[in-house]
């Protein structure tokens, strides 16, 4: 069968029209297949076939923020900037010059028609009157004025219609005119004409001299609309400065207000007055920022928003309910509120200068890696003993990346002043997303804590909170934290790290649960963490993705939040990183949507209204939420300049590892391998770090050993003694691992080409972004079954290993059992007494 043919691009139809066949690239399984193009309006849509176009579009691109570019005589490619990217295909060249000229065409005339239609929209912006005694006539002569011009367009619309009707009448007797032979009826068609050509006549005087009154009204007002739109344009110009100054100093004040004590009572300071008066602009200016509606949901997750009637936003302005929806004045209030009771209640002390935290780290240093050196230490030696080195590691320890969780603990601030179980809720839950937001591009590994490591993040100045972290397993490797405020709150967790290497990528499922507990509404929250996975191991570069789903509980309510996290997919139309979640109440029936994404922010609305719509992907009935418009909970806070350059650590991680004075000899900044990283030493650390590896196993086994002295029956201890115990080193969890020997070292280079000329040469495995390490243990563990193994001796006495400032307990809130702190270490630094922690680096 013929295709049909296109029409041309030069000859287009009258509606600026045009459509074809052409080759749609689907995958790399289908590749190329035929499609029905139709260019209309500016944009371009496709269909499987010439049916499906009164019913099923398959797809739509705008011309008018599309980019065209042409690759061979056939192929061209149309993207609007990563979103949609359609690569297509001619049958000739001919035909896809056709095509091209009608897209640029087209392109041309959307833009042109959205700079018009933005000037159109700029120019009736400025009918706002001037302030004054004269802006009530400047309104009625603006209106007066704008009542006249319509009505003259309806008399030009008029006038045209009429100068058709009778052009055409006009027309068809003229043409009877000359078909008509001399005879009697002649006279007669004569005199129709006249008639008919003089009611043209007066309908065309008639729209003349209406397009000249119009024209002499918009001339003679042209010229003061125009200084009316100079003018609205330089008031709001200087508009936005000032409120850019009142911004920043509201933000200069809030920084030196947190960063001070509490000021005595009899004292009047008056950049308190200041700050008061700039934050009510400023919640005021957070409001209309904040009004902009976020995309409703698509399929995946189950439910569908939309705006709700306009009645329940008149409603919302008279509920007594304490909607923190509109939040702005409320959070206001909190604040004032908490700051009166504070100066009337505290006794007045001295103000005491706050710490300058520190802004910059030593720049990441681009070292080279000799894989080979790596495998030749590695010959002879157990698995579970080849240490990692640093040049994979963040100067960061884990226990460090666990009290960065608290970088957004304003969320929890305000969480504790909700009287409402279910706002409370909200902020809990946005609080579990921004923990993630650091994740984006630390593609870096934090150093694994060593047993019986501690890290405080003391804060109780700046910002009223107190965290301690401590190593409280190592196998399997376990971190205990705990954290409480002076704002009423307390959070703590026990998180345990299982990992699956799936070829491509590598997935981390963090075990254990986090809690949190309000002091004055007594509501226990908890929820565990999402899966991470990092892509890209072998080849290529890393990025790490965020997927799953999160259930927040209040147990003393019983409230609850589902938070789902999309995992990122090529094929998705959905937004990156997206994060959907409902809040619902014991009973089911849901309050407050939240919706965003977990490396930017969050938003929540609350649901006024919810039916069920049309079933989804899956055959799943949807529910639509009617709700109110969006509120923004959480963002995230801009990276330090130059974060590129220091492992990508935000402002808070950046002062986690700064030499303090009085922390416990255990603290994760004292410890010498993760200090000389810091400083750009790798070398040293890797030395460092393989000693301290080595000083953690012989700890290990002297604490076997006594255990072993215990036993009841000297044969126990006998067999104890003669056992070797092998202790897994910073990367693996196998204590069983066989060595790799120089057979099996020989095995890879002589039996795997690819193996033998990265090890050759590196510079190609560089070309190629391999993970040269991971790419060396994955051959490791595949082939040093090979080789002669040695049978392992297990551990007769298990490592009874007691944490010192963490106990285990059931919680029977939540059912968990899980470490939480017992007290002591506070008052130990006070003390300055560090006796009983042990000598670990």
């Amino acid at each position: 069968m013929s295709e049909p043919k296109p029409p041309t691009p030069t000859t287009p139809t009258p509606e600026d029209s045009y459509e074809g066949w052409l080759f749609k690239w689907t995958n790399y399984i289908k590749g190329y297949q035929r499609r029905w193009f139709v260019l209309s309006n500016g944009l371009l849509s496709y269909y499987r076939s010439q049916a499906e176009m009164g019913h099923t579009c398959r797809g739509t691109i705008n011309l008018a923020t599309a980019n065209i570019a042409v690759e061979d005589s056939c192929n061209f490619v149309i993207s609007n900037g990563g979103a949609q990217t359609y690569h297509l295909k001619a049958n000739s060249e001919i035909e896809r010059q056709r095509w091209i000229t009608a897209l640029e065409l087209a392109k041309a005339k959307a833009v042109s028609m959205q700079e018009e239609s933005d000037d159109s929209g700029d120019e009736f912006c400025v009918v706002v009157p001037v302030s004054g005694q004269g802006g009530g006539s400047d309104i009625s002569e603006v209106q007066s004025t704008l009542r006249t011009l319509s009505s003259k367009v309806e008399d030009l619309t008029t006038c045209n219609d009429l100068i058709v009707k009778h052009g055409s009448a006009l027309q068809r007797s003229l043409s009877e005119l000359e078909g008509l032979r001399v005879g009697t009826d002649m006279g007669e068609k004569i005199r129709q004409v006249t008639e008919r050509a003089t009611l043209f006549r007066i309908t065309s005087n008639a729209m003349i001299n209406s397009c000249r009154d119009f024209l002499s009204i918009a001339q003679s007002n042209s010229k003061r609309w125009q200084k009316a739109l100079h003018t609205e344009r330089d008031q709001r110009i200087r508009l936005e400065e000032t409120l850019e100054q009142l911004a920043k100093q509201h933000n200069h004040l809030e920084r030196a207000f947190r960063g001070a004590t509490v000021l005595p009572s009899s004292l009047s300071n008056p950049n308190l007055n200041i700050k008061s008066g700039v934050s009510v602009k400023g919640d005021a200016s957070d409001e209309d920022d904040d009004n902009e509606f976020f995309d409703a949901m698509e399929d995946p997750t189950g439910f569908i928003t939309v705006p709700a009637d306009p009645k329940y936003h008149r409603r919302s302005g008279s509920n007594v309910s304490g909607l923190s929806s509109e939040m702005g004045m409320d959070d206001q209030s909190f604040d004032e509120l908490s700051l009166a009771s504070n100066s009337e209640s505290l006794p007045p002390v001295e103000l005491e200068p706050v710490r300058q935290r520190r802004t910059r780290i030593p720049d990441k240093p681009n070292y080279y890696l000799n894989l080979w050196s790596i495998m030749k230490n590695c010959i002879g030696k157990e698995l579970s003993k080849i240490p990692m080195p640093v040049n994979f590691n963040e100067p960061l320890s884990m226990l460090q990346r666990l009290s960065e969780d608290l970088e957004y603990h304003e969320l929890l601030d305000k969480a504790a002043k909700c009287h409402n179980s279910l706002e409370q809720m909200c902020y809990v839950a946005a609080f579990t997303v921004s923990s993630y937001s650091t994740t984006v591009h630390r593609t870096g590994k934090p150093f694994n804590p060593l047993l019986g490591e501690t890290f405080e993040l003391d804060r109780i100045k700046e910002s009223g909170y107190r965290s301690l972290c401590e190593q409280v397993s190592h196998h399997p490797p376990a971190a205990a934290h705990h954290a409480f405020s002076e704002k009423g709150w307390t959070l703590r967790q026990e998180i345990t790290l299982a990992s699956k290497f799936r070829g491509k990528y590598l997935s981390i499922m963090p075990l254990g649960s986090i809690q949190c507990i309000f002091d004055k509404s007594n509501n226990h929250y908890s929820w565990k963490k999402v899966t991470t996975t990092v892509h890209n191991i072998i080849v290529g570069k890393l990025w790490i993705d965020q997927s799953g789903e999160i259930d927040v509980v209040n147990h003393t309510t019983g409230d609850r939040c589902h938070l789902k996290f999309a995992p990122y997919s090529y094929f998705s139309r959905d937004v990156p990183r997206k994060v959907t979640g409902v809040v619902t109440d014991k009973d089911g029936k849901a309050h407050y949507v939240l919706s965003g994404t977990w490396d930017e922010k969050m938003e929540f609305s609350r649901i006024m209204q919810s039916s069920k719509g049309e079933n989804g992907t899956e055959g799943k009935q949807r529910t639509v939420y009617q709700t109110l418009k969006p509120k923004e909970i959480w963002r995230k806070n801009p990276l330090p300049e130059g974060a590129e350059n220091m492992y990508f650590f935000s402002s808070l991680a950046l002062t986690l590892n700064e030499p303090e004075e009085g922390v416990a000899p255990t603290d994760s900044r004292r410890r010498p391998d993760q200090r000389l990283m810091e400083e750009g030493h790798w070398d040293e650390a890797n030395a460092e770090k393989q000693r301290l590896e080595e000083k953690q196993r012989s700890t290990r086994r002297e604490r076997e050993r006594d255990a072993a002295k215990a036993a009841t029956t000297p044969e126990e201890a006998h067999a104890h003694d003669t056992s070797t115990t092998s202790e897994v080193s910073d990367e693996t969890d196998a204590e069983d691992s066989p060595p790799l020997t120089p057979v099996a070292c020989k095995f890879l280079l002589h039996f795997h080409p690819m193996f033998s000329e990265l090890t050759k040469n590196p510079d190609i495995m560089l070309s190629f972004q391999i993970s040269p390490i991971l790419f060396c243990f994955f051959f490791f563990f595949s082939f040093a079954p090979y080789g002669p193994s040695v049978p392992p001796y297990p551990s007769v006495h298990p490592d009874n290993y007691q944490a010192l400032w963490f106990e285990k307990i059931h919680d029977p809130v939540s059912g968990e059992t899980l470490h939480v702190y017992k007290g002591g270490y506070w008052e130990a630094k006070e003390q300055g007494d560090w006796e009983l922690c042990p000598d670990i680096f």
